[in-house]
């Protein structure tokens, strides 16, 4: 049996310039870095050599790799020419919430179907065939940088350029400005899910139609840069004011980004003692992130105390082979 790890991942600023859309025009940035909630993918051969069992929020048995409904496990195997497996995925949170779960679930099934054809490949190409899988051949309305912040891990910067290349920054900090940076971030869920793909569609029309919300999205690129400065100084605070410019930003790229109830939300959090936030994913539902130092977390908790909170630690593995 082969196991993999996957980590999902939060993006502070910079989201939406990953769409090609954006970047091939004027090259695009994000930050983000990965946390201790994964996807575990396995897979090992089945007693019938000739048949797929496969086993994620639905089960198939099926025959042949045309006859399996989920497209990207379909897309993948066709691909390794991977036959006669019983295949099993579960994760540490639903798909859906802005964590970039579709791209961890990409990302770690290649990485899985390398292992257990017994070649390896770099954490690099992992993203880029991740980025191609879900972008060229299943024609998902997307961006790049769920990709490679799951695939690679930890804290990262990451620029996307105009001729297709994507280039990756570890933004190095002082142990204890990584550490306190780690605890002062909280995640709240909405208890809702949403596709992205729609959310995104919107986002992708606009940003080719409207100077307006291309202007934002100038605006969050360069959040991202000013972002990464600030932290590798370890002038962590800094993240609480570019979280909350950048969210205010992005509810202007598309209509159903965030609605009455995120708002209020967002709205408590701040009069509790939150220096910012932001909405995580496309938009629509998921999980609320907030910057807010540690002696003002209680009050926080509080004012959200209808919402479920998520503690989480960062990752710096990336996908990982863990059996």
């Amino acid at each position: 049996m082969i196991i993999s790890r996957t980590p999902f991942r939060i993006s502070f600023a910079g989201g939406g310039s990953d769409l090609k859309e954006y970047y091939q025009q004027h090259g695009g940035s994000v930050l983000s870095v990965t946390i201790d909630k994964y996807v575990y993918l396995s897979m090992h051969p089945y007693f019938n050599e000739d048949k797929y069992l496969l086993k994620y929020s639905s089960i198939e048995l099926v025959e042949k790799t045309e006859e399996i409904k989920h497209r990207i496990i379909k897309q993948v195997f066709t691909d390794y020419g991977i036959r006669g497996v019983d295949f099993n995925s579960s994760a540490d949170i639903p798909s859906g919430t802005g964590l970039g779960s579709s791209s961890a679930f990409t990302s770690g099934l290649i990485n899985l179907c390398n292992a257990y054809l017994g070649k390896y490949i770099s954490k690099e190409i992992i993203a880029q065939q991740a980025c191609n899988t879900e972008i060229q051949k299943l024609g998902e309305p997307i961006g790049k940088q769920d990709q490679y912040a799951c695939a690679i891990g930890g804290l990262n910067f990451i620029e996307f350029n105009e001729n297709d290349t994507v280039s990756i920054e570890k933004v190095k900090m002082l142990p204890e400005s990584y550490q306190q940076l780690e605890q002062n971030l909280m995640m709240f869920y909405l208890g809702v899910t949403r596709k992205a793909s729609d959310i995104l569609t919107e986002q992708k029309h606009n940003t080719s139609s409207d100077q307006r919300k291309v202007e934002n999205l100038h605006k969050m690129v360069q959040l991202s840069k000013e972002l990464k400065k600030e932290l590798v100084s370890n002038n962590i605070d800094a993240m609480g004011d570019i979280l909350h410019q950048g969210w205010m930003y992005k509810k202007e790229l598309a209509s159903n980004i965030s609605n009455g109830g995120i708002d209020q939300y967002y709205d408590l959090a701040i009069r509790a003692g939150a220096k910012g936030g932001k909405l995580l994913g496309a938009g629509g539902g998921g999980f609320l992130l907030f910057y807010v130092p540690v002696d003002r977390q209680h009050e926080v908790r509080v004012a959200l105390a209808e919402l479920s909170e998520l503690k989480f630690e960062f990752d710096n593995t990336g996908t990982k082979i863990i059996f």
